[in-house]
């Protein structure tokens, strides 16, 4: 047999061998792996290594401000900071979070939170106070924890005190719009947000010639309202005021301008639960809808005349109550059976007469019917205004197809159909402004970053009826402040145009009777001054005044704010009537 040395031998190269091949591999694994890391899992190697050693920061662009007519701020932004941590640096979490509660105020749940994410260290950013005071920032500075630092952040303010918040609206704590002008327009207000990325050691502390690399923010347009801050103040405190007087449920009003649509006043106060009045966070004036009551008799008496069918002299014979379908409707207050001219039908706001006057327009009632839904809609009842105000109403105005039994008659004056307080100061502004719808509108211009004001188009318009017989309705509502139901609106040394509007409220149970057997009121008064050459028309509702008080209707609720509020509209937007013997004759 072959020696035994040679046998040892054989066995020592085959170890030699196996050791070769299994380092060979070996090498092979971290070649393969060398060459993976610097390929394939480079750029997440690179991102956990910049992870480490970097800290983003978002810079927060600056929200654009909105402006009044004549440039006062109504909202903007002002420097705030919010204090944020990187848990990964946090070196005690408990220790970290005791001193932030003392400070700050933290609440149990926000702790917890905190404690949790200090402890993982899976994040590199949260959010630990947001927007909170210069003193309490000072005293986290000062503090110098590890892992926490203050970054500037804007908080949104009205420095008005509050004015205009039914417009205006709001946003979220990040800036957000979410309500009102603020929402409508978020993405013009809102810029574009930068970033800052600091490099760091491991305990948190800038490394020198590390730099900081910042995108600039780009801030957001700034918005130019309408609306007058003066006015608007002016029109809250009036309703305020009426509110508390009376014991109504709340009031809106808006301030327009007659030949542009230009909304200069947009107001709405409700009774809170304390039963305090406070003006409303949203807007009312827009989203909620009430039957117009007799107001509506302007578009009725308006289209008959436009239709040719009457004259202001036109008799009808005007019993206080008569049967139509299968309804005993009848006027406001009893009175014998006259023979009333449509002038007198529109100063006496008489239900009787309105009818008679919508018949007279078709040969049929299916006929009448067509042309007076026509008219309504052309005065901008049942659609959306071209505000496109977020949640704007668009009120309820049946097809005329769909009117079924005293509804049919109703609709004349207002019964039956539901507006906005901004589609009925429109409708009537009709009248005013030569027999011309013009559209509503809030926003003058844009004013972009580098300064430049871009005007928004002017309000669309579509003639509604002849310029003669707007005149001729004019004269009509002048007569209804002198003469009629609006006596209390008339403004000594103004001539006065409008009409008065006492509306019932539809309950949930179908009728215009609350569960209690008690009948709920709207009132309201449209005017427009000066009569002889309008340049403001003006809306003041009122929403439930005590039913069994005189104050429930139009005239006795409404029209008194507005010959409170006319004087101080008339200063601050200059308006002159055109002679010193305008306004209601005397004695």
């Amino acid at each position: 047999r072959p020696p035994r040395h040679l046998f040892k031998a054989g066995i020592s190269r085959r170890r030699l061998l196996a050791v070769f091949v299994a380092s060979t591999l070996v090498l092979g694994l971290v070649i393969a792996r060398v060459a993976l890391l610097q390929t394939a899992d480079a750029d997440q190697l690179r991102e956990a290594g910049r992870e480490q050693r970097t800290s983003e920061t978002i810079l927060r662009a600056t929200r654009g401000v909105i402006f009044d007519r004549n440039g006062d701020e109504l909202a903007l932004s002002v420097p705030a900071t919010t204090i944020v941590a990187n848990p990964k640096l946090v070196t005690d979490p408990a220790g970290t979070v005791a001193v932030l509660t003392q400070v700050l105020g933290l609440s149990a749940e926000k702790q917890q939170s905190l404690l949790a994410a200090f402890e993982a260290k899976e994040k590199s950013f949260v959010y630990v106070a947001r927007q909170i005071g210069e003193d309490q920032a000072a005293a986290i500075e000062a503090l110098d924890l590890d892992g926490i630092d203050g970054i500037p952040e804007d908080r949104r303010t009205m420095p008005g005190g509050e004015v205009g918040k039914s417009v205006i609206g709001r946003t979220d704590i990040d800036g957000i719009g979410i309500a009102g002008i603020e929402k409508q327009y978020d993405d013009l207000l809102t810029g574009t947000d930068g970033e800052r990325v600091r490099e760091h050691d491991r305990d948190g502390r800038s490394l020198p010639g590390g730099g900081t690399t910042t995108v600039a923010p780009v801030p957001g347009d700034d918005v130019v309202l309408t609306i007058d801050r003066s006015v608007q103040y002016a029109v809250e405190q009036a309703l305020l005021q009426r509110v508390g007087e009376i014991g109504a449920r709340g009031a809106t009003a808006i301030v327009m301008m007659t030949k542009t649509g230009e909304v200069v006043a947009m107001a709405g106060v409700r009774v809170d639960e304390a039963g305090v009045p406070q003006v409303t966070s949203g807007n009312i004036a827009a989203v909620d809808a009430d039957e117009p009551g007799s107001v509506a008799k302007v578009i009725t008496v308006a289209a008959a005349l436009n239709e040719g069918t009457v004259t202001p002299d036109t008799i009808f014979e005007v019993p206080w109550r008569k049967q139509y379908s299968d309804t005993m409707l009848h006027d406001a207050e009893q009175h014998p059976t006259e023979w009333w001219p449509v002038s007198t039908i529109l100063t006496k706001s008489s239900n009787i007469g309105t009818i008679e006057v919508m018949l007279s327009m078709g040969q049929s009632l299916r006929q009448t019917k067509e042309i007076q839904d026509a008219y309504m809609r052309a005065f901008g009842l049942g659609d959306t205004t071209p505000l496109d105000f977020p949640g704007e109403s668009v009120g309820i105005l049946k097809d005329w197809k769909k009117w079924e039994g005293a509804e049919q008659y109703t609709m004349s004056y207002g019964q039956g159909v539901a507006s906005t307080s901004i589609q009925l100061v429109t409708a009537v502004n009709v009248i005013a402004n030569d027999g011309v719808y013009v559209a509503p509108k809030l926003v003058k211009a844009t004013i972009g970053p580098t300064g430049e004001l871009v005007e928004t188009p002017p309000s669309s318009t579509h003639r509604v009826v002849r310029t003669e017989v707007a005149d001729q309705v004019n004269l009509m509502l002048r007569d209804v402040v002198c003469e009629g139901t609006a006596s209390r609106a008339a403004v000594p040394g103004v001539s006065i145009a409008g009409k008065t509007g006492t509306g019932l409220k539809a309950q949930p149970n179908g009728t215009y009777v609350n569960e209690a057997g008690e009948r709920t009121y709207y009132a309201s008064f449209v005017g427009f001054f000066p009569a002889e050459d309008p340049e403001v028309t003006v809306l003041i509702s009122i929403d439930e005044p005590p039913a069994g008080e005189l104050t429930r209707f139009g005239g006795t609720a409404a029209a008194p704010v507005f010959a409170e509020i006319a004087p101080s509209i008339m200063h601050e937007l200059d308006v002159t009537p055109p002679s010193e013997d305008s306004g209601c004759p005397v004695g």
